[in-house]
């Protein structure tokens, strides 16, 4: 059976930086607590939403020592050892191992891509160096390769995997990896990476979810996540479409796409509620300013986020 420790809201956390692109530790604190006090069930560092691919292992490292001390194991901590190929991941999950984390999270192979079998081959050799347990991160849009749910289901089993954190995009895949992961007696606990169709994640069976927007409405997947262990399936709903309106921040960025528009409105959103002090990204992604600012504080009042008397923040 899956491993209890990681099932609810396990947000991916946004990581704050100051205008010279530094740690911003005070906001990093300050999120980490809001997010915590909310109610959350873990926190997955150094993830996308991290910009974990914008970071040398130095940046990496602080992040991870910061989040490490500030959580202070109220919550269970999932950490990124993502990299381009497997003798680069055995090496983040030996210096990672030795942090006070719960938790392995890693991709699929990226650059030199190869094909389900050097996939399956990728999760055994890191297994075979990781004293934690492991995390298959299902992220297409970033790696090029879709994790085959057959292949997770089998690696779970085997005891290679404790997990999936799937951010394909492909709700039919993820349905079928729930059904075969019931089949084969629950190995693994299954996170959607969702921000706007977790009710369906979680009617089909999900142990949980990792959806970024939780960064700005922890309360909210919190709520949802309480009803669906009552099957208050009204409640979920509810809170569902209320967060698919605040995600609406996202899609209508003008200024740029991808991480800038994503993660980008993100920090934005952070910054405009107070939680950051700015809403600086990692090179060479610049910050959203000016018109793009001006809709996500919209956006944010729309959904009763903000209070409608308050000006932007620039």
């Amino acid at each position: 059976m899956a491993d209890p420790r990681f099932r609810g809201v396990i947000p991916p956390v946004v990581v704050p930086l100051t205008k010279d692109r530094e740690l911003d530790v005070a906001s990093f604190e300050r999120s980490i607590n809001r997010m915590i006090d909310a109610g959350v069930h873990g926190l997955f560092f150094l993830g996308s939403s991290g910009e974990v691919a914008f970071l040398n292992d130095d940046q990496r490292y602080q992040v991870l020592e910061e989040a490490v001390r500030i959580v202070d194991h109220r919550v269970p901590v999932l950490a990124g050892v993502i990299d381009m190929e497997t003798e680069r991941v055995i090496k983040q999950v030996e210096r990672t191992q030795t942090f006070d984390v719960d938790a392995l999270v890693c991709t699929a192979p990226f650059y030199a891509l190869g094909g389900p079998k050097e996939n399956e081959r990728h999760f055994r050799v890191i297994r075979e160096h990781a004293e934690l347990p492991l995390f298959a991160y299902d992220l297409p849009v970033c790696v090029h390769t879709k994790l085959d749910p057959t292949m997770l289901v089998r690696l779970g089993r085997d005891g290679v995997l404790a997990g999936v954190k799937d951010s394909s995009g492909d709700d039919v895949q993820f349905r079928w990896l729930m059904l075969e992961n019931e089949d084969a007696g629950h190995p693994l606990s299954l996170l959607t990476g969702h921000e706007v169709v977790v009710d369906g994640a979680y009617l089909g069976g999900a142990d949980g979810s990792v959806p970024g927007l939780a960064n700005i409405a922890p309360e909210l997947y919190v709520k949802m996540w309480d009803a669906y262990q009552t099957k208050d399936w009204d409640t979920v709903k509810e809170c569902q479409d209320l967060l698919a309106r605040l995600m609406f921040m996202t899609r209508h960025v003008q200024a740029t796409v991808g991480f800038g528009a994503g993660v980008g409105a993100f920090k934005t959103a952070l910054w405009q509620l107070g939680v950051f002090e700015t809403n600086a990204m990692r090179e060479p992604v610049q910050p959203l300013v000016g018109d793009d600012v001006v809709q996500i504080v919209r956006t944010l009042k729309r959904c009763g986020f903000l209070d409608v008397t308050v000006a932007p923040r620039i």
